[in-house]
């Protein structure tokens, strides 16, 4: 079965099942960009860990493995259907992708989340493919962050104005995105606030639900400004 479920919520089209079953469907994208699961294990030591942020619904952990054997050929599937893409992919499983174009990162100068070797100020985000704007005034590769994320049921959910701020370093208007793991939706509802196309896949009912939700919110008020 390629899906569980299909929803199409204005310019934005959701399903519900197996990225690596999904993806061999769809066409070209302009570019993908996600937050996967970042192989934390769900357990011991350091503060994500221990707040249960790498805890998901669902029967697989968030471990090493799984990262190594399915979100980071995921990705690499989802970059060849994409001219671009970017990826956050955590600090503990950074090595198990795909060498990127360019770096850059979340800074979170006030965090106070411990890791192994202190504050973990630092969330990379990986680049592939080409910057658009190359030539022309990038933006910078990395932004300062201190927005906390909305509480919405995820145990990892991520700030919307931060996942803004990505989507249009990343895209141009109009474009079509691509999120092969969209948790609650946040690339979704980043992308619709931005009048971007969108193409999201999640494989927890859970999720699934809170994402098309979240997603048409942001239609809905995006409709009651216009």
């Amino acid at each position: 079965m390629t899906c569980q479920r299909k929803e199409v919520i204005g310019n934005a089209t959701l399903y519900l099942g197996d990225c690596r079953n999904v993806l061999p469907t769809l066409g070209r994208v302009d570019a993908v960009i996600t937050d996967p699961p970042y192989g934390i294990d769900g357990g011991k030591g350091g503060d994500a860990r221990a707040g249960q942020k790498g805890v998901y619904a669902g029967e697989w952990r968030d471990d090493e493995s799984y990262i190594e054997d399915v979100c980071a050929p995921a990705f690499v599937a989802a970059l060849a259907i994409a001219d671009r893409g970017a990826v956050t992919p955590g600090i503990r499983c950074l090595h198990l992708y795909p060498r990127a174009a360019d770096m850059g990162c979340f800074w979170t100068p006030a965090s106070m989340t411990h890791g192994p070797w202190g504050f973990t100020n630092f969330q990379p985000i990986l680049y592939y493919g080409r910057d658009f704007r190359a030539g022309l005034g990038s933006l910078p590769s990395g932004r300062s962050l201190t927005e906390a994320a909305e509480k919405n049921g995820h145990p990892c959910p991520k700030p919307i104005g931060a996942w803004k701020w990505l989507v249009d370093k990343v895209s141009k208007d109009g474009e079509l995105i691509l999120d092969p793991f969209m948790g609650s939706g946040t690339t979704g509802v980043a992308a619709v606030q931005m009048q971007r196309h969108f193409v999201g896949i999640e494989r927890e009912p859970k999720y699934f639900d809170i994402a098309c939700r979240r997603i048409e919110d942001a239609q809905r008020q995006g409709q009651l400004f216009a």
